[in-house]
């Protein structure tokens, strides 16, 4: 039995969590590691999101919570199972300085927004401080140093998959107009 801890983002309002504050150059395989791909039942895969790098990880995450994170996230293999297990978990978005393309469109892809927030924004958080972030417009603020960074934009086509929560919701609700 699949408990996520995924959850509907506001993009008319704001956001409220926990900061996961994560370095440079975090790959698939450290979000979770080709040794568990065989484990095919998710609840049991996701225990093992991050092990590597966040002691507790996927028992400590709160629906909500943001990864906060430096340059090339995301990066390695295009291993579909990576940005599923964190919306899995409840991340309710990841900011980044940048991402490896293939990860963020397959994180577009199931409705998980990964927004790009160009200069240092590592720096100003710690693990667990409290943020409020939006998707539209793309803001993430600290909430202890009020601390606020506007990232990039969206372009319309990736705002309308994430508004509908991924692109097979959306090509169904597409479909379903069509009738």
């Amino acid at each position: 039995m699949t408990t996520t801890r995924a959850w509907k983002l506001s993009f008319e309002g704001k956001n409220q969590g926990s900061a996961w504050l994560l370095g440079n150059d975090v790959s698939t395989d450290d979000i979770i590691s080709g040794k568990y791909l065989e484990i095919r039942e998710v609840d049991a895969l996701s225990k093992h999101v991050l092990e590597g790098i966040v002691l507790d990880f996927p028992f400590k995450i709160k629906a909500g919570d943001v990864i906060v994170a430096g340059d090339n996230f995301g990066c390695g293999s295009s291993r579909e199972q990576a940005p599923a297990l964190l919306k899995h978990l409840g991340v309710g978005s990841i900011f980044a300085k940048s991402f490896a393309r293939i990860f963020f469109r397959n994180g577009i892809n199931i409705g998980l927004p990964l927004i790009t927030i160009p200069g240092d924004v590592v720096s100003a958080f710690k693990t667990g401080e409290k943020v409020v972030y939006t998707i539209d417009p793309p803001v993430l603020e600290n909430a202890t140093s009020g601390k606020r960074f506007q990232a990039l934009a969206f372009p319309a086509f990736f705002l309308n998959i994430l508004r509908h929560g991924g692109a097979i919701p959306l090509l169904k609700a597409d479909l379903a107009k069509k009738k």
